[in-house]
């Protein structure tokens, strides 16, 4: 796990002002590579790579790295899992080899196969290869895009980096893209392929691209997720499937247990990291686990059942036990990361377990990507109601002008079950594309709409939209679609960026072993019915790894981790609120938002009924810091 940068200029070379931006750049990738650094140039190029130390750590391995003929040279973040395997291969083929890197394996697989050896890697990734005879640059991003990639392009130069702050350093346009702050308002985040800026776009999952010294870049795709309404999803028998699953998930598992440090397991007591630390530890004796309390919101906590995991598989297991007042202290190190608006506020609990995990270990396994591969959040359980209405639903429906009525927030179990119910109505008279849109969103694009000074959809948000929601093109409609919009946009782009950056921000590697991708292949072939129904979610995930778990954990509800956000913008960052972020002088100079509606939404805080007001605005003070972090001074 690494920070990759660098620039290729079009017209007069490399000179000392494009020096200085690729050393400005790499110095903000120190968090994610704090063990060494260093530069490659050449003619039109230069390489920058922050290193974060796992396989082979001596400095054989150190990037940039440049094969023996002094031709190819290669700038790597993640890790090839399958690297031993690919070696042998080449060693047959006549290479040899002068570390024990998985950086050496990759270089030379593309020397041997070009943009064909990626369907050869089992693992996580974003690359750079500069052919010092042909002048050009080739990168690649893996298939599910859990290492980040961004990039920009105009007349003078292409530019790239592993993070929006890095790429900042080269003095690029910085021109909010309308649409994308659309997206970011509705969603928490923004997808790929575009950003917050017009003229920067994020490499897609399973995509590459090759630029040359004419100017062209050419976009390749090198993985599609299948889609499992494609399929003859009946032709493998339950039995089997649980099976196939448990053999690919153990060997995934083994896998990511390939290092030359310290490792270990992220423990939350839910299903997923259970069946990880579970697994991993039939292989690792006394496997370090982690996870967090919450002292303060034991709605959230669940270090009792993270507990029972730890003591049937016997790890060695560590508890870091959180007030708000911890998580409060780390919110301003969190805000200050993030170099894209992004406001999932979980953020701050993976931020808090990353650093206290890194503290033990440089790497951690964890559980991310089981929900969205097999029916998991509460949501997927709202879809299958609506598709299938029952007694329960239509009585929700009927029932919805008084509900409504109701006290909504998250603070407590009854107001946040009454805002779920008033969620679910509003979405189940939608269209199905609609709904999802709608159930993926904080904000409705009438208050996005609202909420800024213009008013006007652009045209490219609604082309942008229509491209996120092509799953639900078809006639017929499933919960398959659902599965595979989440796979391909709130995976990349919210889950797995928030693991990528919090992890980074603490200098520790997360290894994901549900997102091998032989493995999700396999989960792309299975009928929705092996997954979920009316009363139970990842079925066939809990058949399948039912004795790796205690009885406890199996069937409970599963539990999203909620920051106290209310309590806080009613007390410890009222001031930052109404006083600096959301101020009414600020809020006018700045001339995005609508001032009457931020303060309605301010108000609406400080109300009996704040329903979704705390993440409404949470969701614009965690842009305004970015605005004043990135664009304010500039």
């Amino acid at each position: 796990m690494c920070g990759i940068t660098g620039i290729y200029s079009f017209n007069d070379g490399i000179n000392e002002k494009h020096k200085k931006q690729l050393q400005d750049a790499l110095s903000t990738l120190n968090k994610r590579g704090p063990d060494d650094s260093g530069i490659f140039s050449h003619s039109n190029v230069l390489l920058g790579h922050s290193r974060l130390a796992i396989i082979d750590v001596s400095k054989s391995s150190a990037q940039p790295f440049t094969d023996q003929t002094g031709r190819f040279t290669i700038v790597f973040n993640g890790a090839i899992y399958n690297y031993k395997e690919l070696q042998n291969f080449l060693k047959q083929k006549g290479y040899s080899f002068k570390s024990g890197s998985d950086t050496e394996v990759l270089l030379y697989m593309f020397i041997e196969k070009k943009e064909e050896c990626l369907n050869d890697l089992n693992g996580f990734f974003s690359f750079v290869i500069y052919d010092k005879q042909e002048e050009s640059l080739f990168i690649a991003r893996d298939r599910f895009g859990i290492k980040p990639l961004y990039y920009y392009a105009d007349n003078e130069c292409f530019a790239f980096a592993s993070e929006m702050k890095a790429l900042l350093k080269y003095n690029i346009n910085s021109d909010i893209e309308r649409s994308s702050l659309r997206m970011y308002l509705q969603l928490n985040y923004i997808p790929g392929p575009w950003t917050i800026f017009e003229n920067v776009r994020k490499l897609l999952p399973g995509h590459y691209l090759h630029i040359n010294s004419d100017k062209k870049i050419k976009e390749g795709q090198y993985y599609s997720l299948a889609k499992q309404w494609d399929m003859d999803n009946q032709s493998t028998s339950y039995e089997k499937s649980c099976q196939k699953l448990h053999d690919l998930m153990e060997s995934s598992v083994l896998d990511r247990l390939v290092c030359d440090v310290p490792i270990g397991s992220f423990l939350s007591g839910g299903i997923d990291s259970s069946i990880v630390t579970g697994l991993a530890s039939k292989h690792i004796n006394k496997l370090n686990t982690f996870s967090i309390g919450f002292k303060d919101e034991p709605m959230f906590d669940e270090t009792t059942y993270a507990e029972a995991v730890a003591k049937k598989h016997n790890t060695n297991h560590t508890v870091f036990n959180l007030t708000n007042d911890d998580l409060f202290d780390c919110l301003f190190d969190v805000l200050n990361y993030i170099d894209e608006p992004f406001a999932d506020s979980s953020a701050l609990a993976v931020y808090i377990l990353s650093k206290k995990t890194g503290e033990k270990v440089k790497v951690a396994l964890s559980g991310d990507g089981a929900d969205e591969l097999f029916a998991g959040y509460n949501k997927h359980s709202a879809e299958f109601r609506a598709l299938n209405p029952g007694i329960k639903e239509k009585l929700a429906l009927s029932l919805y002008p008084l509900i409504n009525k109701l006290p909504q927030s998250r603070d407590t179990q009854f107001s946040n079950k009454i805002r779920q119910i008033v969620r679910f109505a509003n979405g189940y008279k939608l269209p199905s594309s609609e709904r999802y849109w709608k159930w993926c969103s904080i904000n409705g694009e009438e208050d996005v709409s609202k909420l800024l000074l213009n008013k006007k959809i652009p045209e490219d948000y609604l082309k942008n939209k229509d491209k996120l929601l092509e799953a639900f093109n078809d006639k017929q409609h499933t919960i398959d679609h659902t599965l595979y919009s989440d796979i391909k946009m709130i995976l990349p782009y919210d889950m797995l960026t928030k693991v990528d950056l919090m992890s980074m921000a603490n200098s520790l590697e997360v290894r994901t072993p549900f997102l091998d991708y032989r493995l999700v292949d396999f989960i792309q072939t299975l009928p929705y019915n092996y997954k979920i129904n009316k009363n139970n979610k990842k079925i066939i995930l809990k058949d399948t790894f039912s004795y790796l778990l205690p009885e406890e954990i199996i069937n409970r509800p599963k539990h999203g981790f909620e920051v106290p956000l209310l309590k806080w913008m009613r007390n410890e960052i009222y001031s930052l609120i109404h006083d600096e972020l959301l101020e009414d002088n600020f809020i006018i100079e700045q001339g995005i938002f609508d001032p009457k509606e931020i303060t309605y939404l301010k108000n609406k805080l400080s109300s009996n009924n704040p329903g979704d007001s705390a993440s409404k605005v949470w969701n614009i003070i965690v842009f305004q810091k970015w605005w004043n972090n990135f664009l304010n001074n500039r």
